[in-house]
């Protein structure tokens, strides 16, 4: 009679906390580790005034309680904890927690999760239900009102980081594109710019991020002279982009050195879109032929290959290959490490397949600004994971001036014949 057999109902669609033993004891366990750094943080801090006295002599850094506990929003869940209150007698100092900043509430990645589900498809109406089920029961301060909150804050850090300094900022290489999406813009032919650069230190990092008409020259141009108006005065030694007449035509306007390197999987694309199905498999594997080629020599036979065997009956194709020959084997004079860089937009295309997920499922109209802050979060949120370049002492060389033929540094070449 003492067994409980009351069946508890829950209101259709509102999903419950997920109820797991092994999260309860890894919060706990995450509580005490964040007491402890804070706990240590503090003696660290009254370390340095250690020696300090008040006229009276007292000890001028005294511990005074504790503040009011709070809750936190972690990745595991709701974490309550409380920070030690520090006086000083002299009334100068105040101790702030960098572990646990005075008005924090949700680590940064419960913040970074919120871009993150609304571009994988959640909509700001949704966010509770799908945040009760990931972050517990609670989940408080996550409404809508609050994610539309987030969206303009997103957009002031955008703003920010767009005019942020580059006087001291060197970019060996750049990629470029102009990304187009499947969700109906202010303007119908908008699209987004986008510039990645790699850094000496071989790191890749979001240049420029801003909205474009049609991937014009004049928005290209507008895009390129922003960046020398905020410091850019070294200018890059190369840039890796598709066939966008728009960039090619403004690049030299604003970098005059700055040399081309088509982007070889567009080029591809292009070409097999001028053949019959039939043929592609065979034309695309004679296109691998030429930009995999050990050397330019070898790369140039291999391109007047498919140019004879591919004229007779497919001359669109041929000459969507042929006009930008020289633009697709500058890799050639560059690090042979940095080719497989060089020769596609992959940094930015890999990327942006997964902010297209969001904005094909995105229904109604959206204003230029939410979709470019929508974009930076996800794209800044992806940077941290952008792997270096191969070769990092060869871009040292590049900024030199070193000739490299095949990839390989000339003078070497001339030693080793």
């Amino acid at each position: 009679m003492g067994e409980d057999k009351v069946i508890r109902l829950k209101s259709p669609g509102t999903p419950g906390a997920v109820e797991d033993p092994l999260t309860e004891v890894l919060r706990e366990g995450a509580r005490r580790l964040l007491v402890s750094a804070i706990e240590a943080e503090v003696e660290s801090f009254l370390e340095q005034f250690r020696e300090e006295k008040t006229t009276e002599g007292l000890n001028r850094m005294v511990r005074n309680g504790r503040l009011p506990s709070r809750t936190i929003q972690t990745g595991i869940g709701d974490i309550e904890v409380s920070v030690p209150r520090v006086r000083d007698r002299a009334g100068k100092v105040r101790f702030s927690s960098s572990i646990l900043p005075p008005y924090l509430r949700r680590t940064k990645t419960v913040e970074g999760l919120l871009p993150w589900l609304y571009l994988k498809g959640i909509s700001t109406g949704e966010f509770q239900e799908a945040l009760t089920v990931l972050l517990g029961k609670d989940a408080p301060g996550l409404s809508a009102s609050t994610i539309s909150r987030l969206k303009e804050a997103w957009k002031d850090e955008h703003q920010r980081w767009s005019r942020c300094d580059l006087s001291n900022r060197h970019y060996v290489y750049l990629w470029v594109d102009g990304i187009h999406f499947g969700v109906r813009l202010e303007e119908a032919a908008q699209c987004i710019l986008v510039v990645v650069g790699a850094t000496p230190e071989g790191k890749k990092e979001l240049v420029a991020l801003s909205d474009g008409y049609r991937e014009s020259e004049d928005s290209w141009r507008e895009l390129l002279l922003g960046l020398r108006s905020r410091g850019l005065k070294i200018e890059p030694h190369l840039a890796i982009g598709d066939g966008a007449l728009g960039f090619w035509k403004a690049l030299p306007q604003v970098f005059g050195t700055t040399r081309r390197q088509r982007c070889w999987v567009h080029k591809t694309a292009n070409i097999l879109n001028k053949l019959p199905k039939s043929q592609q498999p065979k034309a695309k594997a004679a296109l691998h032929e030429i930009w995999m080629a050990a050397t330019r020599q070898e790369a140039e036979k291999a391109f007047d290959h498919f140019l004879s065997v591919y004229r007779p009956k497919y001359p669109k194709a041929v000459a969507c290959l042929e006009k930008d020959r020289d633009a697709l084997l500058t890799f050639y004079d560059f690090p042979a490490e940095h080719w497989i860089h060089l020769r596609t937009t992959n940094p930015i295309e890999s990327t942006f397949a997964t902010v297209r997920l969001r904005t094909d499922k995105t229904r109604g109209c959206v204003s230029r600004e939410t979709i470019l802050a929508m974009v930076f979060m996800l794209v800044k949120s992806a940077e941290r994971h952008w792997r270096k370049l191969n070769g990092i002492p060869r871009l040292a060389q590049v900024i030199e001036g070193v000739v490299f033929k095949d990839g390989v540094r000339e003078d070497v070449e001339k030693i080793a014949a």
